[in-house]
Protein backbone atom coordinates (compact mmCIF):
# COMPACT_ATOMS: atom_id res chain seq x y z
CA UNK A 1 0.00 0.00 0.00
CA UNK A 2 1.19 3.54 -0.79
CA UNK A 3 2.16 5.84 2.01
CA UNK A 4 -0.17 8.96 1.71
CA UNK A 5 1.26 12.27 2.35
CA UNK A 6 -0.61 15.35 3.54
CA UNK A 7 1.00 18.92 3.02
CA UNK A 8 -0.48 21.57 5.18
CA UNK A 9 -1.25 24.65 4.51
CA UNK A 10 0.99 26.98 6.45
CA UNK A 11 1.27 31.15 6.21
CA UNK A 12 3.36 32.42 8.77
CA UNK A 13 3.35 29.41 11.10
CA UNK A 14 0.06 29.20 11.60
CA UNK A 15 -2.40 25.95 10.29
CA UNK A 16 -4.66 26.76 7.81
CA UNK A 17 -8.38 25.00 8.85
CA UNK A 18 -8.38 24.39 4.70
CA UNK A 19 -5.74 21.23 6.62
CA UNK A 20 -8.22 19.86 8.10
CA UNK A 21 -9.98 19.43 4.81
CA UNK A 22 -6.94 17.83 3.29
CA UNK A 23 -6.82 15.19 6.11
CA UNK A 24 -10.70 14.30 5.03
CA UNK A 25 -9.72 14.47 1.51
CA UNK A 26 -7.00 11.78 2.33
CA UNK A 27 -8.15 9.32 4.30
CA UNK A 28 -10.41 8.30 1.44
CA UNK A 29 -7.36 7.01 -0.09
CA UNK A 30 -6.18 5.03 3.28
CA UNK A 31 -5.46 4.99 6.48
CA UNK A 32 -1.61 5.78 6.69
CA UNK A 33 -1.95 9.03 6.49
CA UNK A 34 1.69 11.22 7.70
CA UNK A 35 1.12 14.50 7.89
CA UNK A 36 4.06 17.27 7.32
CA UNK A 37 3.58 20.91 8.71
CA UNK A 38 6.29 23.44 7.21
CA UNK A 39 7.80 26.29 8.45
CA UNK A 40 10.57 28.15 10.64
CA UNK A 41 9.02 27.65 13.70
CA UNK A 42 6.17 24.58 13.22
CA UNK A 43 5.86 23.36 16.82
CA UNK A 44 2.32 24.69 17.40
CA UNK A 45 0.99 24.36 14.37
CA UNK A 46 2.02 20.86 14.35
CA UNK A 47 0.99 20.23 17.64
CA UNK A 48 -2.76 21.44 16.45
CA UNK A 49 -2.22 18.91 13.38
CA UNK A 50 -1.75 15.96 15.61
CA UNK A 51 -5.13 15.94 17.06
CA UNK A 52 -6.70 15.53 13.39
CA UNK A 53 -8.49 11.79 13.52
CA UNK A 54 -6.87 9.79 11.21
CA UNK A 55 -3.85 11.48 11.39
CA UNK A 56 -0.60 8.58 12.08
CA UNK A 57 2.27 11.02 12.20
CA UNK A 58 3.49 14.85 12.26
CA UNK A 59 6.80 15.41 10.84
CA UNK A 60 7.13 19.20 11.66
CA UNK A 61 9.87 20.12 9.23
CA UNK A 62 11.51 23.24 10.10
CA UNK A 63 13.95 25.63 7.67
CA UNK A 64 14.80 28.93 7.03
CA UNK A 65 13.73 28.12 3.47
CA UNK A 66 10.07 29.14 4.73
CA UNK A 67 10.31 32.35 5.83
CA UNK A 68 9.36 33.54 2.01
CA UNK A 69 7.61 31.48 -0.34
CA UNK A 70 10.02 29.90 -2.94
CA UNK A 71 8.63 26.99 -4.80
CA UNK A 72 12.47 25.36 -5.54
CA UNK A 73 13.80 25.95 -2.16
CA UNK A 74 10.28 24.92 -0.56
CA UNK A 75 10.52 21.82 -2.54
CA UNK A 76 13.81 20.65 -2.17
CA UNK A 77 13.29 20.58 1.88
CA UNK A 78 9.97 18.99 1.34
CA UNK A 79 11.25 16.16 -1.01
CA UNK A 80 14.02 15.71 0.97
CA UNK A 81 11.53 14.38 3.90
CA UNK A 82 8.49 13.20 2.48
CA UNK A 83 8.62 9.28 1.78
CA UNK A 84 7.18 7.62 -1.39
CA UNK A 85 3.88 7.63 -1.90
CA UNK A 86 0.93 9.54 -2.89
CA UNK A 87 0.99 13.92 -1.76
CA UNK A 88 -1.93 15.65 -1.29
CA UNK A 89 -1.65 19.77 -0.54
CA UNK A 90 -4.10 22.91 -0.97
CA UNK A 91 -5.23 23.59 -4.03
CA UNK A 92 -4.27 27.73 -3.41
CA UNK A 93 -1.98 29.27 -5.56
CA UNK A 94 0.97 28.21 -3.44
CA UNK A 95 -0.13 24.74 -3.02
CA UNK A 96 -0.67 24.51 -6.57
CA UNK A 97 2.75 25.81 -7.80
CA UNK A 98 4.09 23.52 -5.33
CA UNK A 99 2.28 20.35 -6.31
CA UNK A 100 3.73 20.88 -9.74
CA UNK A 101 6.97 21.36 -8.41
CA UNK A 102 6.60 17.86 -6.29
CA UNK A 103 5.19 16.10 -9.43
CA UNK A 104 8.30 15.99 -11.17
CA UNK A 105 10.92 15.74 -8.43
CA UNK A 106 8.80 12.45 -7.12
CA UNK A 107 8.15 11.45 -11.27
CA UNK A 108 4.46 11.72 -10.14
CA UNK A 109 1.41 12.04 -11.46
CA UNK A 110 -0.71 15.16 -10.48
CA UNK A 111 -3.71 15.88 -10.28
CA UNK A 112 -5.29 19.79 -9.56
CA UNK A 113 -8.27 20.92 -7.75
CA UNK A 114 -9.87 17.47 -7.20
CA UNK A 115 -13.18 17.45 -5.93
CA UNK A 116 -14.43 13.76 -5.32
CA UNK A 117 -12.43 10.56 -4.27
CA UNK A 118 -13.76 7.10 -4.07
CA UNK A 119 -11.25 4.66 -4.15
CA UNK A 120 -8.68 4.91 -6.94
CA UNK A 121 -11.14 6.95 -9.01
CA UNK A 122 -10.44 10.81 -8.67
CA UNK A 123 -12.52 13.62 -10.23
CA UNK A 124 -11.62 17.56 -10.53
CA UNK A 125 -12.45 19.96 -13.32
CA UNK A 126 -11.33 20.56 -16.68
CA UNK A 127 -12.18 22.98 -19.49
CA UNK A 128 -12.32 26.28 -16.62
CA UNK A 129 -14.85 24.02 -15.03
CA UNK A 130 -16.97 23.45 -18.00
CA UNK A 131 -17.09 19.30 -17.15
CA UNK A 132 -15.91 17.03 -14.71
CA UNK A 133 -13.25 14.40 -15.56
CA UNK A 134 -12.58 11.47 -13.62
CA UNK A 135 -9.04 9.68 -13.25
CA UNK A 136 -8.13 6.17 -11.93
CA UNK A 137 -4.93 6.16 -10.24
CA UNK A 138 -2.34 3.53 -10.80
CA UNK A 139 0.86 5.01 -9.25
CA UNK A 140 1.90 7.14 -7.04
CA UNK A 141 0.31 10.97 -7.33
CA UNK A 142 0.31 14.64 -6.24
CA UNK A 143 -2.81 16.03 -6.13
CA UNK A 144 -4.37 20.01 -4.99
CA UNK A 145 -7.28 19.41 -2.89
CA UNK A 146 -10.11 22.29 -3.60
CA UNK A 147 -11.15 24.01 -0.81
CA UNK A 148 -14.80 24.07 1.05
CA UNK A 149 -15.76 20.75 -1.32
CA UNK A 150 -14.75 18.10 1.76
CA UNK A 151 -15.88 18.05 5.24
CA UNK A 152 -13.06 18.80 7.62
CA UNK A 153 -11.85 16.18 9.48
CA UNK A 154 -12.56 15.98 13.20
CA UNK A 155 -9.93 16.34 16.39
CA UNK A 156 -9.33 13.96 19.11
CA UNK A 157 -6.72 12.01 17.51
CA UNK A 158 -2.91 12.09 19.39
CA UNK A 159 -0.59 11.53 16.73
CA UNK A 160 3.34 11.36 17.42
CA UNK A 161 5.56 14.42 16.15
CA UNK A 162 9.18 14.46 14.82
CA UNK A 163 10.92 17.81 14.58
CA UNK A 164 13.03 17.67 11.37
CA UNK A 165 15.52 20.42 10.60
CA UNK A 166 16.56 20.54 7.04
CA UNK A 167 18.23 24.25 7.71
CA UNK A 168 21.21 24.62 5.90
CA UNK A 169 23.18 26.84 9.44
CA UNK A 170 23.75 22.78 10.97
CA UNK A 171 25.30 24.31 14.27
CA UNK A 172 22.43 26.77 15.14
CA UNK A 173 20.17 23.54 14.30
CA UNK A 174 22.11 21.56 16.56
CA UNK A 175 22.19 24.07 19.22
CA UNK A 176 18.27 24.14 19.30
CA UNK A 177 18.10 20.56 19.18
CA UNK A 178 20.27 19.97 22.56
CA UNK A 179 18.40 22.73 23.89
CA UNK A 180 15.15 21.45 23.70
CA UNK A 181 16.26 18.34 24.84
CA UNK A 182 17.74 20.32 28.20
CA UNK A 183 14.34 21.16 28.63
CA UNK A 184 13.08 17.26 28.89
CA UNK A 185 16.31 16.02 30.54
CA UNK A 186 18.01 15.73 34.17
CA UNK A 187 21.28 15.18 32.38
CA UNK A 188 22.90 15.06 35.98
CA UNK A 189 21.46 10.96 35.84
CA UNK A 190 23.45 10.46 32.81
CA UNK A 191 21.21 7.60 31.25
CA UNK A 192 21.97 8.62 27.75
CA UNK A 193 22.02 6.05 24.78
CA UNK A 194 24.32 7.04 21.12
CA UNK A 195 24.23 4.35 18.50
CA UNK A 196 25.87 3.78 15.43
CA UNK A 197 24.12 2.15 12.41
CA UNK A 198 26.05 0.94 9.27
CA UNK A 199 25.88 4.50 8.14
CA UNK A 200 28.70 5.55 10.28
CA UNK A 201 30.77 4.02 7.00
CA UNK A 202 33.30 1.45 8.87
CA UNK A 203 33.97 -0.17 12.84
CA UNK A 204 37.07 2.54 13.11
CA UNK A 205 34.22 5.38 13.42
CA UNK A 206 32.27 4.77 16.57
CA UNK A 207 35.67 5.77 18.11
CA UNK A 208 33.74 9.25 17.91
CA UNK A 209 30.78 8.00 19.54
CA UNK A 210 32.97 6.53 22.34
CA UNK A 211 34.44 10.06 22.48
CA UNK A 212 31.18 11.66 22.96
CA UNK A 213 29.99 8.97 25.02
CA UNK A 214 33.11 9.71 27.62
CA UNK A 215 32.25 13.40 27.71
CA UNK A 216 28.60 12.52 28.76
CA UNK A 217 28.76 9.39 30.53
CA UNK A 218 27.04 7.17 28.27
CA UNK A 219 26.99 3.98 26.70
CA UNK A 220 27.33 3.43 22.93
CA UNK A 221 25.03 0.67 21.06
CA UNK A 222 24.63 -0.05 17.57
CA UNK A 223 22.22 -1.30 15.35
CA UNK A 224 21.82 -5.21 13.70
CA UNK A 225 22.93 -3.79 10.54
CA UNK A 226 26.41 -2.66 12.47
CA UNK A 227 26.70 -5.59 13.95
CA UNK A 228 26.26 -8.17 11.12
CA UNK A 229 28.26 -5.86 8.95
CA UNK A 230 31.49 -5.64 11.20
CA UNK A 231 32.81 -8.24 13.49
CA UNK A 232 34.87 -5.74 15.42
CA UNK A 233 31.17 -4.85 16.26
CA UNK A 234 30.07 -7.69 19.11
CA UNK A 235 26.35 -8.60 19.60
CA UNK A 236 26.19 -7.18 23.16
CA UNK A 237 25.94 -3.53 21.87
CA UNK A 238 23.55 -4.65 19.87
CA UNK A 239 19.89 -2.31 20.28
CA UNK A 240 16.76 -3.99 18.84
CA UNK A 241 14.37 -6.91 18.56
CA UNK A 242 17.04 -9.00 18.74
CA UNK A 243 19.47 -7.16 20.78
CA UNK A 244 18.74 -5.29 24.01
CA UNK A 245 15.96 -3.54 24.42
CA UNK A 246 16.68 0.02 26.61
CA UNK A 247 14.59 2.81 27.71
CA UNK A 248 16.99 6.06 28.38
CA UNK A 249 16.50 9.60 28.69
CA UNK A 250 17.86 10.31 25.83
CA UNK A 251 18.81 8.08 22.53
CA UNK A 252 21.32 9.46 19.83
CA UNK A 253 20.79 7.63 16.78
CA UNK A 254 23.75 7.95 13.99
CA UNK A 255 23.40 6.60 10.23
CA UNK A 256 20.24 4.26 11.43
CA UNK A 257 18.12 3.96 9.44
CA UNK A 258 15.29 3.10 11.81
CA UNK A 259 14.29 -0.46 10.66
CA UNK A 260 10.91 -1.73 12.72
CA UNK A 261 13.50 -4.42 14.15
CA UNK A 262 15.76 -1.91 15.85
CA UNK A 263 12.85 0.76 16.86
CA UNK A 264 11.04 -2.06 18.94
CA UNK A 265 14.15 -2.37 21.53
CA UNK A 266 14.33 1.92 21.74
CA UNK A 267 11.16 3.47 20.57
CA UNK A 268 9.99 3.98 24.48
CA UNK A 269 13.24 6.43 24.60
CA UNK A 270 12.14 9.70 26.82
CA UNK A 271 14.08 11.86 24.17
CA UNK A 272 14.76 10.69 20.41
CA UNK A 273 16.67 12.01 18.21
CA UNK A 274 18.51 10.89 14.85
CA UNK A 275 21.05 12.01 12.63
CA UNK A 276 20.77 10.27 9.15
CA UNK A 277 21.69 12.07 5.36
CA UNK A 278 18.69 10.39 4.20
CA UNK A 279 15.69 12.68 4.80
CA UNK A 280 13.27 9.67 4.55
CA UNK A 281 14.97 7.38 6.99
CA UNK A 282 12.06 5.68 8.82
CA UNK A 283 13.41 7.14 12.15
CA UNK A 284 12.94 10.56 11.68
CA UNK A 285 9.11 9.06 11.83
CA UNK A 286 9.88 8.17 15.07
CA UNK A 287 12.70 10.42 16.69
CA UNK A 288 11.68 13.37 18.56
CA UNK A 289 14.13 15.90 16.49
CA UNK A 290 16.11 14.81 13.70
CA UNK A 291 19.04 16.36 11.75
CA UNK A 292 19.41 15.73 7.67
CA UNK A 293 23.23 15.13 7.96
CA UNK A 294 26.18 13.13 8.01
CA UNK A 295 27.73 11.70 10.73
CA UNK A 296 31.13 13.66 9.67
CA UNK A 297 29.21 16.93 9.77
CA UNK A 298 27.00 16.71 12.82
CA UNK A 299 29.42 15.01 15.17
CA UNK A 300 32.01 17.49 15.55
CA UNK A 301 28.82 20.30 16.63
CA UNK A 302 27.18 17.80 18.71
CA UNK A 303 30.24 16.98 21.32
CA UNK A 304 30.68 20.62 21.44
CA UNK A 305 27.06 22.03 21.86
CA UNK A 306 26.42 18.74 24.41
CA UNK A 307 29.71 19.75 26.44
CA UNK A 308 28.65 23.05 26.79
CA UNK A 309 25.47 21.99 28.19
CA UNK A 310 27.02 19.52 30.64
CA UNK A 311 29.99 22.51 31.82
Amino acid sequence: MSEIIILAEVINNTLKESTAEIVSAASSLGDSLTLIVPGTSPESAAGIASTYEGIRSVIALQDDCFANFDSAAWCEAISSIAPEGHLLTSSSAIGKELAARLAVSRNSTIIQDVIKIDGQNITHPIYSGKAHQTVVLNGPSVMTIRSNIFKPTGKGGNASISNVNTSSNLRASLKEMVAKASERLDVSEADIIISGGRGMGSPSNFDKLYGIADKLGAAVGASRAAVDTWDEIPHSMQVGQTGKTVNPSLYIAVGISGAIQHLAGMRTSKYIVAINKDGTAPIFRHADYGIIATWEEALPILEQELGALLG
